[in-house]
């Protein structure tokens, strides 16, 4: 189970992208909260001048073709409401952590503070892990 944070640096090089190619040996899965997510940093990237519109739209198709298993959100929402307010985290990251759960994952990120909020509250997911981040908050 992975998130936008690691899937982004399948096709952007930043710390924590060695790291996050070698989990693509894996059967990897996440909410299809994925697609826009991987779309809104590209577009902050662009938006920074950090990647051209043709690099962005480049990665952008590399991630359409990523072996990944996308499930869809609806069944996660209350699950991910109930872990965004024993958190106080953003919803939307929580869906993550709501798909993990259901279905027995481990969950890699690149997000410190989501992390650091599972592991200091005892949200039971099976395990989390972090990969380094790029930046804070994209």
């Amino acid at each position: 189970m992975v998130d936008a944070s690691i899937a982004i640096k399948w096709v952007i090089e930043e710390p924590g992208t060695a790291e996050a190619l070698a989990l693509r040996r894996y059967q990897l899965a996440a909410p299809d909260l994925l697609v826009p997510e991987c779309a809104n940093i590209l577009w902050k990237k662009v938006r920074r001048k950090e990647l051209s519109e043709a690099e962005a739209l480049l990665a952008a198709r590399l991630l359409e073709r990523a072996e990944i298993d996308l499930a869809p959100m609806r069944p996660l929402l209350e699950s991910a409401t109930r872990l965004a307010v024993a958190l106080d985290h953003p919803a939307y990251d929580c869906l993550y952590l709501a798909l993990a759960q259901s279905i027995g994952s481990d969950f890699i990120t690149a997000d410190e503070r989501l992390c650091t909020k599972v592991r200091e509250r005892g949200v039971p997911v099976r395990a989390i892990g972090l990969i380094a981040s790029a930046e804070k908050g994209f």
